[in-house]
């Protein structure tokens, strides 16, 4: 009996000692924690299930962000709980911090975001690029990169597509997209939060609640920085993404990434709206002036000698500087006196401009 109970008690401290440096452990120690762990609960292990890693490479150290879940974050279903160190390790470095900044260079906004594609594509919510111009994305790792643009952007779903700047040949770690539309209601997955936000960037395991079509709820208490986190399940693919936190977690499912991803063309440039909206620097516009300018003549039908008018006539200029119209703003009192003047003006020529409008007054006299 002593002997049982001395073997028992050296179980549970390797266990112990396996799993309480998790947050220092790479892949290879969770991996022997988790065979210590199937050990001491079952004569029969059970092989660990590995996540498929999109760039096709081992995961690397797990960062600093702890991988034991906090308080109040356990997964609610009786099933068996996920190998939550093994999915943060794998999902983590594709996590990033989007950092947003408006026209000036005033920062607006930091959110959580991740790529799904090696090229540099990656999503975030709507809300984070509202107003920016500008922004810069960045791993826990250390990598920072420039985001050249939107690719797509949905306000009815706050879901947002953009660009980061990846260098050719540089190995971006990214996820994929489940291509399961429909999880069942109290499915184990994992929010995995980035870890430059810190303790509250350290993964969290939840389960399903419901899912719709555009909706994905969530059980569990989530922070603020876990808006644009992924959900993964166990394989580490994305089977949603986080746009409300709180209390009460809500997001996107994977479906609704897909569908927004299907409006970016091949031949699609990332840009900035904002950018594009803002006007260039006006370039000085020179002052309209007329350069052909002949007097009207003197009507053949009026030969009266003292017979005058006086009138005033508007003339408006097209961009070419032709006269398209003649107003009559003061009669010259005579009929035949504004036949002439119309018929004149409008052989009147401008230099090129953004077209204008002057007033001329014209006045008929005999001697």
């Amino acid at each position: 009996m002593n002997l049982r109970l001395l073997l028992g008690g050296s179980l549970w401290l390797t266990l112990f000692l396996a799993t309480g440096c998790g947050q220092k452990a790479n892949g290879q120690i969770v991996g022997e924690a988790r065979a210590q762990q199937s050990l001491a609960s079952s004569p029969t292990p059970t092989p660990s299930k590995q996540p498929t890693l999109s760039s096709q490479q081992v995961a690397p150290a797990a960062s600093p962000a702890s991988t034991t879940a906090p308080s109040g974050s356990k997964n609610v279903a009786q099933g068996p709980s996920l190998d939550l160190p093994r999915i943060e390790n794998s999902a983590r470095p594709a996590v990033i911090w989007v950092t947003v900044f408006d026209r000036s260079g005033n920062l607006l906004r930091t959110e959580t975001g991740f790529f799904i594609s090696a090229d540099g594509r990656f999503v975030t919510t709507a809300r984070a690029i509202e107003g920016g111009v500008n922004a810069v994305a960045k791993t826990a790792e250390g990598g920072i990169y420039n985001v050249t643009g939107i690719l797509t952007a949905s306000k009815e779903l706050d879901l947002a597509v953009l660009q980061a700047d990846v260098k050719p040949r540089k190995l971006l770690r990214f996820l994929d997209l489940n291509k399961n539309s429909n999880q069942s209601g109290g499915a184990g997955v994992v929010v995995v939060g980035c870890g430059l936000a810190g303790n509250e960037g350290s993964a969290r395991e939840m389960t399903i609640s419901a899912q719709e079509a555009q909706r994905l709820d969530l059980n569990g208490a989530t922070p603020p920085s876990s808006v644009g986190s992924p959900v993964v399940n166990e394989a580490g693919e994305v089977v949603g993404m986080v746009t409300s936190a709180g209390e009460k977690t809500t997001g996107r499912p994977a479906a609704a990434l897909e569908s927004l991803l299907a409006r970016v063309a091949v031949d699609t440039r990332a840009k900035w709206p904002a950018t594009a909206e803002t006007s260039p620097t006006p370039k000085p516009t020179p002052k309209p002036r007329i350069i052909y300018a002949p007097a009207p003549a003197f009507p053949p039908g009026v030969s009266q000698s003292g017979v005058t008018g006086t009138g005033r006539f508007r003339l408006t200029f097209d961009s070419s500087g032709n006269v398209t119209n003649v107003q009559v703003v003061k009669s010259t009192g005579n009929a035949y006196f504004d036949q002439a003047a119309i018929k004149t003006f409008r052989q009147w020529k401008s230099a090129p401009s953004q077209g204008w409008a002057v007033t001329v007054p014209v006045t008929f006299q005999t001697r």
